[in-house]
């Protein structure tokens, strides 16, 4: 079976889509590059900074959202999904971030959610309006039970119950994440219909492919029936962990919008698209939502996203949970919605280290990978305080769940310059105390930094269709030593990492191609590595 499936990945290698493989660079806007001096980041500063992004050797950049809202939860509370907010800039500067962008060889991918918009957008004001208005199916609404309680035992993501009441249509409304939030029901094919525009204005604008975010919430259980309560025995911070998620999301006929998606995307030539999935049936949703050639182009979910621990195991399980035969996968170990992966994965005194080993395994897995800004120079979480704190979710569970807000904070560009060079004035989160001595200008200008070393990474990647785009075939998986093959044509790569602090047994089986850290003989050394080329 192995050979026949190096046979289809040998065959295709030559037609590979520019996304298959790639490394994609995730910004989050509010906190990349303040180009006017409000403390807040915007498009013309991204636009001044992509040089710095093509550097490294990534292929295409995630903006994550940028469009009009309310910003109670920074974009994903969306108003107007075909206009920029006034903070970040204009249409004129989203249309000359994609031509530099692309001037610079570099794809770019924006986020679109479509399982919910704000309250303030212009289709929830006239669907509240009336019962009977042209919009009133448009979101999900619903009649109180006799008692007045709402319809169903849903709990918001966020907090509390998923449904809140609205005095102008005498009902609830359905909201699995904030109450400014109101969940679109996208079982109604106009609904589809107007969000298909919203993409089809994007595309004709330039944009290479989308990230659709949190869209196993994108329809419910239309009988509104109770969630059953979880089975697990896993920490529980809001009434959401109480439930198992199986009537307010991941309907089956998901597939079907994803399916409309993809038809228009094709017609547009090779965009790409990207879902993010999360919960308990992650891995089952993302394989089902990226199966065939009809339905999205990749998925990723939060497998390393929440990981406590970075282990052989839990590399090896997740790896082999995407068989040949599955979508094509995409990796994160960080983004805007998790902490820091050196701060949860390493100690202080092992950061430099780690942080090579981390870099080095991302771009060495099969599926696509994405980098999450500031990943490239090792930035740890940030301790923000609650006088300070800008995230709802936070806010709200304070101080049971640790705040998105840590790995929101500024970039660090220049680290003798007021605000680390990110701002004029202070900006809408503090930077981060740590931060300095990692800013970009010290790294740029140290041979042996993580940000150089970054770069060679990904240009080991991008060198070697075994590692960008072929097989992988897990060896082993101990306590330290995590040993898999990648495999392409006639070469095959053994990838060899030591996961631990201590020295651990190594013997080398072919010609090293890139080691880190100290290789001796038998031995391989704490947080090191070594890539072979074998028979």
């Amino acid at each position: 079976m192995l050979a026949d499936a190096l046979k289809t990945e040998t065959a295709s290698a030559a037609n590979q889509p520019w996304w298959r493989g790639a490394t994609i660079y995730q910004i989050y806007p509010r906190s990349f590059a303040d180009s006017n001096g409000d403390g807040i980041g915007d498009l013309p500063g991204i636009t001044a900074k992509l040089d710095y992004v093509a550097r490294l050797g990534v292929d295409a950049v995630w903006l994550s959202p940028f469009f009009k809202s309310p910003q109670r939860d920074f974009g994903y509370d969306v108003s107007d999904y075909c206009d920029v907010d006034p903070p970040f800039g204009t249409l004129a500067d989203f249309d000359a971030l994609v031509d530099r962008a692309h001037a610079l060889g570099l794809k770019v991918i924006i986020d679109q959610v479509y399982s919910h918009t704000s309250d303030q957008h212009a289709w929830f004001q006239e669907s509240r309006s009336s019962s009977d208005n042209a919009k009133a199916d448009w979101y999900v609404w619903a009649d109180a039970k006799p008692d007045g309680s709402p319809p169903s035992n849903w709990q918001s993501v966020f907090g509390g119950p998923a449904w809140t009441w609205d005095g102008r249509r005498g009902q609830y409304y359905l909201h699995n994440f904030l109450p400014e939030q109101p969940d679109l029901n996208v079982h109604n094919a106009e609904v589809q219909d107007a969000l298909l525009s919203a993409a089809r204005f994007w595309l004709e604008r330039g944009v290479d492919g989308f990230r659709i975010d949190a869209i196993n919430f994108a329809m419910h259980d239309p009988q509104l029936r109770d969630n059953p309560p979880a089975t697990h025995d896993r920490k529980r911070t809001r009434p959401f962990d109480f439930q198992q998620h199986i009537y307010n999301q991941s309907h089956p006929d998901i597939v079907k919008f994803l399916e409309r998606m993809r038809e228009l995307t094709d017609s547009f030539g090779r965009r790409f698209t990207l879902a993010e999935v999360g919960g308990d049936q992650a891995l089952a949703e993302m394989q089902e939502y990226t199966g065939g050639d009809h339905r999205l182009n990749s998925a990723y979910g939060f497998d390393f996203l929440y990981a406590e621990k970075l282990t052989p195991k839990l590399i090896a399980s997740v790896s082999e949970a995407w068989p040949e035969t599955a979508g094509w996968p995409s990796w994160a170990f960080e983004n805007h919605d998790a902490p820091r992966a050196i701060s949860r994965w390493s100690g202080e005194e092992d950061r430099g280290s780690f942080g090579r080993l981390k870099m080095l395994l991302l771009a060495t897995l099969r599926g696509s990978i994405i980098l999450y800004q500031g990943e490239e120079l090792g930035l740890p979480q940030v301790d923000v305080p609650f006088h300070r704190l800008q995230d709802p979710e936070a806010i709200a569970n304070w101080p049971q769940t640790l705040s998105r807000d840590g790995a929101r904070t500024p970039m660090p560009w220049q680290s003798g310059a007021p605000q680390l060079g990110f701002s004029s004035v202070e900006p809408w989160l503090p930077v981060g105390d740590a931060h300095g001595p990692l800013a970009v200008d010290l790294q740029d200008s140290s041979s042996d930094s993580l940000l150089r070393f970054t770069t060679e990474a990904l240009k080991l990647r991008n060198a070697h269709p075994a590692l960008r785009g072929g097989s992988m075939d897990i060896v082993s998986a101990g306590d330290q030593l995590l040993v898999f093959d990648r495999i392409a044509d006639e070469q095959r790569l053994r990838c060899t990492f030591n996961l631990s602090g201590s020295p651990a047994k190594f013997e080398p089986t072919g010609e090293a191609l890139f080691r880190l850290g100290h290789l001796d003989g038998g031995e391989l050394g704490p947080y090191a590595a070594v890539i072979e080329e074998i028979a």
